[in-house]
């Protein structure tokens, strides 16, 4: 079974770090993605999705460090549910991205990139860990199954796609 979320966005907000009792480090911030689309009536619309992430020990030191209000990250974590009593004992629950991976994105102002140098997710090593060995047979690889659109029964469910 796969749990992990992907989200490229914008952060709301600088990171609130906490040092907890045991020395671990926890770092929580919210990111906003945005969806556009077109309405029934032909505008253009801005939907935007606001997403809470934390993430711990070093990854959370280094957000401290690097991440501002505004600035665009590229996210890699698992979706997460907690529930908890808040001051005056009333459930409250919550949805967050535990996060085990960030990247900035773009240029910082006066032209250095926010990624170590290389300007542009994805860097080379994060590609490396995808790159599959080279086969050692000669035999051409299979052609790719060809996509068939889905069938339909012809009905307008109004569906955006």
């Amino acid at each position: 079974m796969i749990n992990k979320v992907i989200l490229i966005g914008n952060l709301g907000r600088d990171p609130e770090v906490r040092r907890l009792e045991n020395g671990a480090v926890v770092a929580k911030f919210s990111i906003a993605t945005n969806e556009n689309y077109m309405d029934k009536s032909g505008e253009w619309q801005t939907l935007t999705e606001w997403h809470e992430i934390v993430v711990w020990r070093a990854l959370a030191e280094r957000a401290e460090k690097q991440l501002k209000k505004g600035m665009q990250v590229y996210i890699e974590g698992k979706l997460t549910h907690r529930s908890w009593q808040d001051q005056d004992g009333n459930n409250r629950k919550t949805t967050e991205v535990v996060g085990n991976l960030f990247r900035l994105l773009g240029k910082r102002e006066g032209g250095s990139s926010f990624s170590g140098g290389e300007g542009y997710f994805p860097s080379a090593a994060d590609e490396a860990s995808t790159i599959q060995p080279k086969r050692e047979d000669s035999a051409p690889a299979a052609a790719p199954p060809v996509n068939q659109p889905p069938a339909t029964d012809g009905g307008d469910d109004d569906l955006p796609f």
